[in-house]
């Protein structure tokens, strides 16, 4: 992998920050520390691409005839089979 030198400008209070994440021994540097937030970024912006994807999903697919609670329950029984939810 390659990698790309950058800048960048903190506030005092920001740099602050970054040095006590490091002195708590989470991060070894300034660079583990960014890399880490820009992978957390990316986590959370697939997550919202995943959740507006279901969102149109839904919207396109039309008006249903089950109840809410049939509808929730199969919601539950997906995420149990795809193993992000536990049998309750």
């Amino acid at each position: 992998m390659t990698t790309v030198r950058k800048t960048i400008t903190l506030t005092d209070t920001q740099s602050s920050w970054v040095k006590s994440r490091i002195a708590s021994g989470d991060f070894t540097n300034d660079s583990e520390y960014f890399r880490d937030l820009i992978r957390r970024d990316q986590e959370r912006n697939a997550g919202l691409e995943q959740v507006r994807a279901a969102l149109i999903e839904g919207e396109q697919s039309g008006f249903s005839n089950r109840t809410p609670q049939e509808i929730r329950q199969a919601a539950r029984e997906r995420l149990h089979d795809e193993g992000k939810l536990q049998a309750q």
